[in-house]
């Protein structure tokens, strides 16, 4: 039977909860443990799909196709899980199955209620993805904070959960924040105002994990512990990072949370091996060179909505390049204004330009703009989705001289629209929207296949619109080769500037599988032939 690990926050959001399960998931995977997780969102949405990127940050797709919270990004860059649309629930999805069950009259008459039918279907998920995963620990996120409306049905649910398991077979994480006011004084009172509403629902956290940008001395800790009803040993500390956030399960190692954890869930005495996370920060702390990367995306955009494509070029520059890698946030709308000569002061110094997945209208012109610099200044260019698509759009304008060609995302009634959903082209596909894992077919002598050296792989989509394959010769001829189809239905995966030292556009999303060590290997490429055209410039760490 499987084991769980309740993770839960109070005081305020984006402590980094997602993260703290993340880090005790991957400290378990190094103590040779089997694990899964679940995130717990509190939204009625049923999935993120519809969700802004904005409020939400950005949509995670998974191999099956399941579009879900960012949090699961972290569940599978910390750790080795293959997840699914099971790791992932919302109140939503939850409502949902109840109502279904209702309609189909499975609850025998009975008045349909939050207690327990919500509850327990909350319970039946939990209880399901450990039996199916066959995982020694199930680590649970709690979406929200405590004290909101919105997670009382969680917090209920974990409650019984506790319950019924036993001490020994389920415990409670709970994530605080420790502020630091005026004059550098440490305050407990959140903290232990946040463990009193834990406890006014009826659980009492096994571990307190409590962030704090300063460090924590021992008699703050022992009056945590005194206060809210928990061991000494078993307050620990989540401090700000110095470089990045896979500098925590060293950090928590270094505490002894991973020992505690195994204690307190009867799972015996395990060495637990780190060394992956040290060699990481040892590289991370150590580079050799700079590098510099160009992200041009929609006005003002927040980190969350590239998470994935920003961690993968991080993975590349440290694992695979040895390098640090600085990402320039580069603004589209800003970029529309400019005229063709101002283009080139936003990407002053920049070694490499990314044009991540990006849905609307809005910076259109501008994200056009940074594919024409890039074509024509010879630098290094990876495009994904609309970055990719820009590409033949760039293209078609540009080169063949088709003013009006476009997708028919943004202009319905283009006469070149050599962007366009599947039904709207001669040899129309069976899909609309592409999700999740599908195969892809590389064709030989392109830079795609020199750098994943096989006939066919297997990435993820998220994606409606397509190349429309009646401009194939076109574009060939003005030089934007194709160098790869998917396997399911021929249409195009990949484009590559044949006159150019690093050009790729890809429609699938291969930032979802990269890890920290192990980088994808598209990215690591993508770094690599910046770093070649820096060192070439004779610019190593300027």
């Amino acid at each position: 039977m499987s084991k769980y690990i309740l993770v839960t926050s109070g005081v305020c959001s984006s402590l980094g909860k997602g993260v703290a399960s993340s880090t005790i998931g991957s400290l378990l995977e190094c103590s040779s443990l089997k694990i899964s997780m679940l995130k717990c969102d509190p939204y009625i949405n049923v999935d993120a799909g519809n969700i802004s990127p904005y409020q939400h940050g950005e949509v995670y797709v998974t191999e099956d196709g399941a579009e879900t919270d960012l949090d699961l990004g972290n569940f599978s860059r910390f750790t080795s899980v293959n997840l699914t649309n099971e790791n992932c629930i919302s109140i939503g999805k939850v409502y949902e199955n109840v109502i279904r069950n209702e309609r189909a009259g499975r609850y025998n008459g009975r008045t349909v209620q939050v207690i327990p039918h919500i509850t327990d279907e909350i319970k039946r998920c939990i209880r399901h993805l450990g039996e199916k995963s066959k995982a020694d620990v199930v680590i649970v996120e709690v979406g929200g904070t405590v004290g909101d409306i919105e997670a009382v049905p969680y917090l209920e649910a974990a409650r019984q959960l506790v319950r019924e398991l036993g001490r020994g077979n389920a415990i409670s994480v709970h994530l605080t924040l420790i502020p630091v006011i005026t004059g550098g004084e440490l305050k407990s009172k959140p903290t232990q105002h946040s463990v009193k509403q834990l406890q006014e629902v009826g659980i009492q956290p096994d571990i307190l994990l409590c962030r704090c940008e300063a460090p924590v001395d021992e008699s703050l800790k022992k009056k945590i512990a005194l206060f809210c009803n928990v061991a000494p040993d078993a307050v620990f500390v989540s401090p700000d990072v110095r470089k990045s956030i896979y500098e925590l399960p060293q950090i928590f190692h270094e505490q002894g949370l991973d020992k505690l954890i195994l204690e307190k869930l009867s799972l015996g005495n395990r060495t637990t091996d780190i060394r992956q996370w040290s060699s990481f920060i040892d590289k991370l702390s150590h580079p050799s060179r700079t590098v510099c990367i160009g992200m041009v995306g929609k006005k003002d955009y927040l980190d969350n909505c590239y998470k994935s494509v920003q961690e993968s070029l991080f993975h590349a520059a440290v694992t695979g390049n040895d390098a640090e890698i600085k990402i320039r946030k580069i603004d589209a709308e800003t970029l529309e204004n400019a005229n063709t000569d101002g283009v080139s002061s936003f990407f002053e110094g920049v070694d490499g330009i990314v044009v991540p997945g990006n849905y609307g209208q809005r910076g259109f012109l501008g994200l056009l703009s940074t594919v024409r610099y890039a074509r024509r200044n010879k630098i290094p260019y990876l495009g994904i989705d609309l970055g990719m698509q820009l590409m033949a759009i760039d293209t078609a304008r540009d080169l063949c001289g088709w003013e009006d060609a476009d997708t028919t995302e943004f202009i319905q009634n283009s006469k070149h629209p050599v962007i366009s959903l599947p039904e709207e082209q001669s040899e129309p596909s069976s899909h609309v929207m592409k999700l999740g894992a599908s195969g892809i077919s590389i064709k030989k002598d392109t830079k795609l296949y020199s750098i994943y050296n096989a006939d066919e792989i297997t990435e993820r989509h998220r994606s409606k619109y397509s190349f429309d394959r009646r401009y194939t010769k076109d574009m060939e001829e003005h030089g934007l080769a194709i160098s790869a189809l998917s396997t399911e239905d021929s249409q195009v995966e990949a484009f590559e500037w044949a006159d150019h030292p690093w050009g790729i556009g890809v429609q699938y999303h291969p930032e979802f599988v990269s890890r920290p060590t192990k980088p994808h290997p598209l990215f690591d490429s993508f770094i690599q032939a910046a770093i070649a055209g820096r060192e070439k410039d004779g610019r190593l760490f300027n």
